[in-house]
C-alpha cells in the first residue's frame, strides 16, 4: 500500500457484508460450478479467458469478480493498460488482436442479449477467429462467468480479498 493510499483509507465507507454464503449453503451447486469452470478453462487461452471474465463482470457490475479476474489477468501476464482499456475497447481497439476483439464482442452479445439473441454478425466474426471446439469453449466461458457474476451480485460478495492462485500450465 502506498503512503497516499494509506492516508485516504480512513475516508472510505465501510465494506458491506455479504447477504449469505451461497457456496456453503448449496455445496453441490458450488461443486458443479467449479467443475464447469475447470472444464471450460482447459479449452481456452488463460489471458483471453480473463479478458472475457473481466468484460462480462464490468457489464454485470460484479465488483467481486472484477477484483478476482483483474488480479488473475495480471498474474497471467496481462498488462494494466489493456485491463483498464477493456471497458472502452471499442475506442481502444488497437490494444487488442482481432481474435480478442471477436471474443470481447461475443462476450458482450451473450452477456447482454439486448435483442434476445446473439446477432449473426457477432457470431460470424467470432467463428472466423475460433475453430468450432474453441468457439464452444468460448461460449461456455462466457456462460460460466455470467453465472458466477449472478451469484456474486445477488449475494453481494465483497471485493478486495482475493489473492491469485498459481495455476499449473
Amino acid at each position: 500500500m502506498t503512503t497516499n493510499e494509506s492516508d485516504h483509507r480512513h475516508d472510505r465507507v465501510p465494506e458491506h457484508e455479504p447477504r449469505l454464503e451461497w457456496a456453503k449453503l448449496a455445496p453441490d451447486v458450488a461443486k458443479a460450478m467449479y467443475g464447469f469452470e475447470k472444464a471450460v478453462r482447459q479449452g481456452i487461452d488463460p489471458v483471453l479467458y480473463e479478458l472475457v471474465k473481466i468484460r462480462a463482470s464490468q457489464i454485470n457490475h460484479c465488483a467481486f469478480c472484477l477484483d478476482m479476474h483483474t488480479k488473475e489477468a495480471l498474474a497471467a501476464g496481462e498488462s494494466v493498460e489493456r485491463i483498464v482499456q477493456l471497458s472502452a475497447w471499442q475506442e481502444s481497439r488497437h490494444f487488442y488482436s482481432p481474435r480478442e476483439i471477436a471474443a470481447i464482442e461475443l462476450t458482450e452479445a451473450v452477456t447482454v442479449l439486448t435483442d434476445g439473441f446473439v446477432p449473426d454478425g457477432v457470431y460470424e466474426r467470432a467463428a472466423a477467429h475460433f475453430d468450432e471446439t474453441e468457439l464452444a469453449h468460448l461460449i461456455a466461458a462466457i456462460t460460466v462467468i455470467n453465472s458466477w457474476n449472478r451469484f456474486a451480485v445477488t449475494t453481494r460478495m465483497a471485493p478486495g480479498h482475493y489473492t491469485p492462485v498459481a495455476r499449473k500450465k
